[in-house]
């Protein structure tokens, strides 16, 4: 028989019309329990015509954990079950681990964890309890490895049937198997290792010893140390093995660990557990009686089955690590910091308070200055965050530059935070200043969790960033109130666009010269069922926050152009449709196929349609937006500036930008009619359109002195209540046929 070092999801197709050879041995039965029909059978076609132990294999395929459970009750001596974590639910090969465990009580059977999505199964505990022969990705299960990996399973499996059959001792090797996986740590294995084996052979372990090779710097020689012992030698625990004084335990826990194999004698016993193919470590038993051959078996037995424990003993180690440290930092992460909030919570004692901490503008250094550079930035903010407030605090990171500070509230507040960062950090010889902004809950011990307080502080962090750089917000009633109503208006927002309740409104644009309208702007309206209008400025920018806007924005963009299309058909062939696009929409990669969707869709062409933008997009990245815009003007759609004067202005910003036409904000026109001061930006934006070679349209023109006042001052086109308001289609038609009729 051969093996291929290819992964098994790889496998190329094999010659399978060689005739079989007869073979009357039982099989082994094998349970496959995964979800992806492809893993059933390149597994069945990996282990085809494979003989383990002189017997072939039988394969039981189930698609879930129920359909397993199905299988385990209708069926017997199943010996090794290939148990994918992540099926049903993110956890069902570990629900299935307990029932096989726990319920069914199936204690021979071998398990082999898959996943091929690494992290999923975290839930330490789960895997810590249970009696469990191996955990591998599916990258790493080639077929020389599956194969390698089945043998190991297989054989502990016959060893446990053979075993179960003539001493009831067998029991204590799978309890040993239990509580090895939940200890922590190699030194308290090794323990329950001493333990097992006095348990096993009916002796006192006073004579038990465990050694391990220790770290070496470099090429230094290879040391040994002691990780656990019993009776008269515990006080060497953690000492190196050359400083007993017994040259004879010393000698044979030496030569198991080198030559990495059993040593066996009448009256005592070197056992090496193999953690990895370069790693173990030995066990020494000295009894004051012959040691029976019954018992020798057991304890080869033993030591198949711990080996494989051992393994589980750094996977366990390392799932702890990942779950509660962020390996970039060391810093406690996210979960740790849950904890220690509950743990604070449950415990009577000083007020506490919660802070998160954001670095100002970190993307934007990290960008520039390099990734070296913000990691040493983040270092040394959770260095700062540790050492400079004046106080015992517990300071995790979140993810980013986000930390976590949990301490008493008389320590963890805005003033002490700030001055942590009154100094520059010294990065690279180079000083640079450092500010952060800083959301703070305080812990009121009202029966809440730590998750719903994180929660809170995550909301004071963003009112904090929305103010500026270097900002504190402590959390309050009113904020959560807030947070909970933007949270329902979201909620409402996407049940009134799923149940189609939000509608257009069209409002028209007019020459100043001639009076004739030649254009209209559709306008987004929602109405809740209680008949309550929710504004534009209202849930627009919500919907942008959450990305709804995207889909919102293309259903505006078809529904505006069939408009367009109703218009022209009763006798108006020369309107254009102007829609607003949000920055978020201009960012989305196939923002450009959309609109040439609608348009073809539609039956319209390029030149009757324009998309009005704002100056917000430069902040989101200009380029993106110029590219797009650039090459839809090459295809005939038009493009307006919105709300000009607004927002971040600029003359070097609108010579870069793509547009046809700048559109002069309404509160200008207010300024003019009531001669304020703003009423000369009014006049200077009209000059500069001018200038720049762009159709003005002035925005919310409410009498016919304004209009007349900025059509002397050269702006081409209006639009406001003096002319019409928002209007829904048929009542616009209506009125641009009595406007047509009065012409």
């Amino acid at each position: 028989m051969s093996v291929s070092d290819d992964p098994l999801v790889f496998l190329d197709e094999e010659d399978d019309t060689a005739e079989p050879s007869a073979d009357f041995s039982p099989p082994w039965r094998i349970l496959v329990v995964d979800d992806d029909a492809d893993v059933h059978e390149t597994t069945r076609f990996a282990l085809s015509g494979i003989h383990i132990l002189g017997r072939p294999l039988a394969l039981l395929h189930a698609m879930s954990g129920g359909e397993a459970l199905e299988t385990l009750h209708s069926q017997g001596n199943i010996a090794v079950i290939l148990l994918d974590v992540v099926m049903e639910s993110e956890d069902a090969g570990l629900r299935l681990v307990d029932v096989i465990r726990n319920d069914l009580k199936l204690a021979n059977t071998r398990i082999i964890l898959r996943t091929g999505q690494p992290g999923h199964a975290s839930e330490c505990e789960t895997i810590a309890r249970y009696d469990i022969n191996d955990y591998k990705t599916k990258g790493e299960l080639t077929q020389e490895k599956l194969f390698a990996t089945l043998t190991s399973a297989i054989r502990s499996y016959d060893q446990l049937l053979r075993l179960d059959a003539n001493r009831r001792g067998l029991e204590k090797i799978v309890a040993a198997s239990n509580q090895f996986i939940a200890d922590q740590g190699l030194q308290a294995f090794a323990e329950g290792v001493i333990t097992q084996i006095a348990g096993l052979l009916g002796v006192e372990p006073e004579g038990l010893v465990c050694a391990a090779a220790e770290d070496r710097p470099g090429d230094g020689p290879l040391e040994y140390r002691v990780i656990a012992a019993a009776g008269h030698f515990s006080h060497l625990i953690q000492r190196r093995l050359s400083e007993l004084d017994d040259p004879w335990i010393e000698s044979q826990l030496t030569g198991a660990l080198r030559d990495r194999h059993n040593l066996v004698h009448p009256r005592s016993m070197a056992l090496y557990f193999r953690k990895s193919e370069d790693e173990g470590f030995a066990a020494f038993i000295d009894s004051a009686k012959p040691i029976r051959e019954v018992d020798r078996e057991l304890l080869e037995v033993f030591c198949t089955n711990i080996a494989l424990c051992a393994k589980n003993v750094d996977l366990v180690a390392e799932l702890r690590r990942d779950a509660f440290v962020d390996r970039q930092m060391g810093l406690p992460n996210r979960t740790a910091l849950v904890c220690a909030l509950n743990a604070r919570l449950r415990a009577d004692g000083l007020p506490g308070a919660l802070a998160i901490v954001d670095v100002d503008q970190f993307a934007s250094a990290n960008d520039v200055l390099g990734h070296d550079y913000g990691d040493a930035l983040l270092r040394q903010t959770a260095r700062r965050l540790g050492s400079a407030l004046p106080g015992e605090v517990f300071v995790a990171r979140l993810a980013g530059d986000a930390f976590a500070v949990l301490g008493d509230d008389c320590v963890v507040n805005g003033p002490n935070i700030q001055a942590c960062f009154g100094e520059p950090f010294v990065i690279e010889a180079v000083r640079h200043p450092v500010s952060v902004c800083a959301g703070i809950v305080r812990l009121a011990g009202d029966h809440r969790s730590g998750i719903e307080y994180l929660k809170d502080s995550y909301l004071a962090l963003k009112r904090a960033k929305a103010q500026g750089l270097g900002q504190t917000v402590v959390y309050s009633r009113e904020l959560g109130a807030e947070a909970r109503e933007r949270a329902q208006l979201l909620r409402d927002l996407r049940l009134a666009f799923d149940q189609a309740r939000l509608f257009l409104v069209y409002q028209p644009q007019v020459d100043l010269r001639t009076g004739r309208v030649v254009g209209v702007e559709a306008l987004l309206r929602w109405v809740r069922d209680d008949s309550t209008e929710i504004s534009p400025g209202h849930f627009i920018p919500i919907a942008e926050q959450s990305g709804l806007i995207v889909g919102m924005g293309n259903w505006l963009l078809q529904i505006a152009l069939l408009a367009l299309q109703r218009f022209r058909a009763q006798g108006f062939p020369r309107l254009r449709m102007a829609v607003n696009v949000s920055p978020v929409q201009l960012r989305q990669p196939d923002f450009l196929a959309q609109v040439q969707e609608a348009l073809a869709e539609t039956g319209t062409e390029a030149e009757g349609l324009e998309l009005e933008v704002t100056e917000s997009i430069a902040v989101g990245g200009l380029e993106s937006a110029v590219d797009h815009l650039r090459r839809l003007r090459e295809m005939g759609v038009t493009v307006a500036i919105d709300d000009f004067g607004t927002g971040y202005s600029s003359l070097s910003y609108l010579e870069r930008l793509p547009a046809d036409r700048l559109k002069i904000d309404r509160s200008f026109m207010r300024s003019l009619a009531n001669g304020e001061a703003g009423g000369r930006i009014a006049r200077t934006i009209i000059v500069l359109g001018r200038e720049l070679g762009l159709t003005v349209l002035a925005e919310g023109v409410e009498s016919e002195a304004v209009a007349a006042e900025v059509a002397a001052l050269g702006c081409a086109e209006a639009q406001g209540f003096h002319y019409a308001r928002p209007m829904p289609e048929e009542a616009f038609v209506a009125w641009l046929q009595a406007r047509q009729g009065a012409a």
